[in-house]
């Protein structure tokens, strides 16, 4: 077996948290841009934008030249939900305020955003749209001739088997015919090396993540569980805060009412009192 280690770039925390099934992936999103070196990468499936912005985050630490790129009609679909501009307006203001220059947004359907990219131009291509069978095997096949020889292509989901799930049944089928691997947490994401000229660290690290007793999903799955972890303390946080702010909005109410101010003569007799 090969000795295992894990790159620094895999313990960096996210910038930006919003409420995303992608959490736990970070880490390895950031060691893959590491490794990958990537000069561009596509997303499909965006919504609040928590992995796009991995990537992009990943890209300005790296400090490499690099394009990142994603498609999403912002408009939901029946796995994820639909949603307002809100959400849109929310990954735009991140976006411009962060990774402006190099991080760009298609509003736009897959399959019309394609023409957009130039054939064999894809390094990095992450495939998170509707998620059944026919809709990511669609996806893959129309981005297919945009892939270049060097690429990594990742799905999410690949470890979801609820109704209307079909990712991982796709997966299994596209799994055997290219250097893969199939991480179990978070839903299950997907790594498979396309491109017949793949970084020799992404080969190494496909080779020790299928050896057996491998270190790797273990390894990875509690970095992802930290990332995790640090959102909910930080919602929870921030649910603390807004109990406060409305607990102080309805002590000084009821200072400035009627009742408060013709009590207070009678709340001054007693504190003397008590004194």
């Amino acid at each position: 077996m090969l000795p295992f280690k894990v790159d620094p770039s895999a313990y960096w925390f996210p910038k930006h948290y919003v409420q995303s099934a992608w959490l736990e992936h970070a880490p390895f999103a950031f060691w893959l841009v590491s490794a990958l070196r990537p000069r561009l990468i596509v997303e499909l499936g965006t919504h609040n934008g928590f992995s796009y912005f991995v990537f992009a985050e990943a890209v300005r630490r790296l400090g490499i030249e690099c394009t990142v790129e994603a498609v999403d009609s912002w408009q939901g679909d029946d796995h994820a939900g639909f949603y307002d501009e809100e959400v849109y307006a929310s990954v735009v203001s991140i976006v411009e305020a962060d990774y402006p220059g190099f991080a760009r947004l298609h509003r736009a359907y897959f399959n019309e955003a394609v023409s957009e990219f130039a054939d064999r131009s894809i390094d990095l291509l992450h495939i998170d749209g509707r998620h059944g069978y026919d809709d990511v095997k669609e996806d893959f096949e129309t981005y297919m001739p945009k892939l270049s020889d060097r690429a990594v292509v990742i799905f999410h989901d690949t470890y979801e088997f609820q109704e209307g799930f079909g990712v991982h049944r796709f997966w299994e089928e596209l799994a055997a015919t290219k250097p893969s691997f199939n991480f179990q947490h978070g839903h299950g994401l997907g790594v498979l090396a396309f491109g017949a000229r793949v970084p020799e660290s992404i080969s190494d690290f496909l080779t020790q993540a299928n050896e057996q007793n491998s270190p790797v999903q273990s390894v990875y799955q509690h970095l992802g569980e930290d990332v995790a972890r640090v959102y909910s303390e930080r919602v929870e946080l921030e649910s603390l805060a807004h109990l406060l702010l409305v607990a102080r909005n309805e002590v000084r109410h009821l200072r400035e009412s009627s009742s408060w101010r013709i009590t207070a003569p009678l709340r001054k007799v007693r504190s003397l009192l008590r004194k």
